[in-house]
This record gives structure tokens, sequence and C-alpha cells, in this order.
């Protein structure tokens, strides 16, 4: 079941939000200030926020700058199209304006949790690597770790089968299309730059070599 984090100090507006939400089959969590909201998040991380701006405590948009990693929907009263842009550029998914059809905000929740699962599936961690699929980067921690085309290729190979050892053959055969350029000869060589930048950033060595067969990711 997909929870529904309602930040909103109207108590009549929270409650006809709950209402309609529970009937669709969602759970709701209710806070009805920033700095609660902020307070509820620390522990629990729900599936998406609806948000409105005019709180006490912190304001909607000092809130939408802490949340990371969970789609939020402005639900608000402002109406200015530079408001609705700063804050989709701020980190919101989207905008809606009161009041509203009931209809309408529930189809745009339906898409923004659609969005993020399709999102959810482009991403692959290990440790605190997190490689982004569909921007083709990859992050330690928060930081980029700028690879070339040829590192990308095989640590997305590495990270897609953690627990396994990928042959130096099946590395050559499946990177092939991406990066025609890496050979027999070459691979060992891509190999150790990429794990001399990731030792760089994390001081950790993330890949290792399994003596006559190929590669795999290290496990502390």
């Amino acid at each position: 079941m997909k929870r529904i984090f309602i930040i909103d100090d109207d108590v009549h507006i929270g409650n006809m939000l709950e209402e309609i939400l529970v009937k669709e089959g969602y759970s709701v969590l209710r806070a009805y200030s920033g700095t609660e909201a902020l307070m509820v998040l620390i522990n629990t991380t729900p599936d998406l926020i609806l948000l409105d701006l005019m709180l006490p405590g912190l304001s909607g948009e000092e809130l939408l700058a802490k949340i990371k990693n969970i789609p939020v929907i402005v639900v608000s009263a402002k109406v200015d199209i530079d408001s609705k842009v700063k804050l989709l550029l701020d980190g919101a998914v989207d905008y809606i304006t009161k009041p509203f059809e009931t209809k309408e905000l529930l189809a745009r929740i339906t898409v923004a949790l659609r969005n993020t699962m399709q999102s959810a599936n482009s991403i692959i961690k290990f440790d605190e690597l997190t490689l982004d699929i569909n921007l083709h980067t990859l992050y330690y921690k928060d930081t980029v770790v700028k690879l070339t085309r040829t590192e990308y290729a095989i640590l997305k190979l590495l990270m897609q089968n953690p627990t396994q050892v990928v042959t130096k053959s099946l590395i050559l055969e499946r990177i092939s299309v991406d990066t025609p350029d890496c050979t027999e000869s070459s691979l060992k060589m891509h190999i150790s730059n990429l794990r001399k930048k990731l030792r760089e950033y994390s001081q950790k060595e993330y890949i290792e070599a399994v003596w006559g067969i190929g590669f795999k990711m290290k496990s502390e």
C-alpha cells in the first residue's frame, strides 16, 4: 500500500484529502506545520508528499528544499506562474492549484508514483555508489564521479551482478555494443583506471580481481 504524507495546516482540507486517498486505497500520514513534517520525515519515508506552502514553522518552500528522493506535489492557492516555475525547478514533481478537482489530483498522484517507480528501476546502488542509468552518471554519496564511456559500461555490468564474478570474456561481450574500442588487451587498463577513480573518491576498493576468472564488486 502506497503511503502519502499530507502536509497542510488547514484541517478541513487535510481531512478531505485523507478521506479521498483512503477510499482510493492509500495510507495517509498527516502534519500541520513544516517543523512537524520535518520531524516525521526523520523517521519515515512516504511514497509521495502533498505539500501546502503557507505553513506555520517552516514554510512549504523551506521544507521542499530539505526533502530528498521523495516526490512532492505542491497543493497551493498561489496561482502565479513564477511561483509554479520556481517550485518545479526547486524539486517539486508537480503543482496543483487550490481549489482542485478530485479526479485531477488523483490522476497527478498516479502519474507521479508511476514516474517514481520507473525512475527507481533506473537506479543501481552498491554501498555508497549510485549509478543512474538514465543519466549515465555515477555518484559516490552526493558527488559525481566522472567516468569514461568504457569505465561506465564495465561498472554498470558489475553493479548489475554484485554477487557474481563476471568473466573477462563476458565483460567484453556485454559492453561491446557501447564501447567497441575495449579489447582484451585494454580491459585490464580500463579496470585499473576505474578502480583508481573509485579509490580516490571513497578510499575503498570497490572492485576485486578473481584470479584467472574475472572481476566482481567487493563487499566489506
